[in-house]
This record gives structure tokens, sequence and C-alpha cells, in this order.
């Protein structure tokens, strides 16, 4: 009963709720990873199971793979698919140009690579995650582990580029016990408390050899779903 839930879970649902309306029968679809994904994964499950609705999905990470499994959803890889028909995940910022940060829960490389192969990305999430500026929330960005260090020394010079010089770059996890993502890689935390460009920004850490990936996702989201507490979602975009 959703008025058993709190009020965060409430808008995670309703935004996940209206996300599965662009789902139809026969589509590939790409699940996201994160705590609104998860509302999204097990609505899709409910109506596979009430209305018959067959999809193929594709998980960006071996959590959503598991969850996906075990309520029965038929899965593929991205390779087998080869392409797919919409994507639908959420984010942990947002600004009015349907620019996004994504990652906080380590699995950004996965969740860009299946976004950039669909047709269409569906984002559900909710107002706090709502920004002028993007930047509130710490940029995560792969890299790997050989040299992270370097690495890491050599994305704060780009930083000192755009205006963020002394901004705090963190190794998720620490030394002692860094995070390692589904790929085998680590994440740096960029503090950065507001980026001017985006886009400009995403393109310079990606020129450098350590980096494998940021969280800036600047071009994909074709939707975005905002959940709210008292259940009703708010649609941006076509």
């Amino acid at each position: 009963m959703t008025h058993d839930l709190s009020p965060a879970d409430r808008a995670k649902r309703a935004a996940a709720a209206r996300a599965l309306n662009f789902v139809e029968t026969g589509m590939t679809l790409g699940l996201g990873t994160g705590s609104t994904a998860d509302w999204m994964v097990r609505l899709l499950a409910e109506r596979m199971k009430a209305e018959g609705l067959r999809i193929i999905g594709v998980p960006t990470s071996t959590r959503t793979a598991a969850q996906a499994s075990a309520l029965g959803i038929p899965l593929s890889t991205l390779d087998a698919a080869g392409w797919l028909d919409l994507t639908i995940d959420g984010a942990d910022e947002f600004d009015g140009a349907r620019r996004l940060i994504k990652g906080g829960g380590g699995a950004l490389l996965q969740e860009k690579i299946v976004a950039a192969a669909s047709d269409r990305m569906v984002v559900i999430t909710d107002p706090s995650k709502q920004v002028d500026r993007l930047g509130a929330f710490p940029l995560p960005v792969e890299v790997v582990r050989f040299g992270y260090e370097t690495t890491a020394r050599l994305v704060a010079r780009v930083l000192e580029d755009h205006g963020l010089g002394g901004r705090r770059v963190a190794l998720r996890g620490g030394p002692d016990g860094a995070l390692v993502t589904d790929e085998g890689h680590h994440i740096l935390d960029l503090h950065l408390g507001a980026i001017p460009n985006p886009e400009r920004l995403n393109a310079d850490l990606n020129l450098i050899p350590g980096v494998v990936e940021t969280g800036l996702f600047c071009g994909l989201a074709s939707v975005i779903v905002i959940g709210r507490e008292d259940g009703t979602a708010q649609v941006i975009g076509a």
C-alpha cells in the first residue's frame, strides 16, 4: 500500500510508475540501477504478470541483474541485444537542459553505455534532484586502478583549467577500502559545488588516459519524470 511508504519512496514509486507508460510489449529495455530504478524493476515485474507484457531487460549492474532475475524478468546482455528501444534509469542530479550527474551507486560506466545504445532514455527522479547548476552532488569519475593517484593529479589539473582549482578529489572508499566497480575500476568523487560547462568538462576529463568515463550524462536523457510525494508525476521532454 502506498500510504505505508515514506514520502521519499512515494515520490520514487510515482516516477517509476509513470515512466512505465513508455514501455510497450516486445521492447528491449535497459534497466537502471539505484533506489528509484529499484521501484521501476519491481513495478515492471508486476505489470508483466498482470498484463502479460513481454520485454527483454538489459541490466546496468550486477545488482539490477540479480533483482530482475529474482522477479522473473527475462534478461539479455547488451552485446546480444545489439540496440535497445528504451532505457529507464535514475539520476543523482539533473538540470533544466536535461543534463545529469549519475554514478552515486557506482554503476555509471555500464549505465552510460546502455543509455547511449538506446533510442530513448527516460530518467526517473524526484524534485530534490533538480538543480539550476550541476555539481552540488559530487561528480563520480571512473578510473583504472593502475596509477589512480597520478590520474587524480591529472584530474585536478583539468579542474584548474575550468576554474575549479582546489576542489577536493576523493577516492571512493579511501585507500584501505576503495570501491571496485563491476568493471574492476575505482571511482574518484569530485566535490565541485557547481560545474560551469558540463559538456566541456566531460570531454576534457575523458582525454585523461586513466579516466574510463565520467558521471556527466549530457545529451542522453530524452524524458525526465519527476515523482512527487502525493503520488503524482511531472513529465519533462517527449
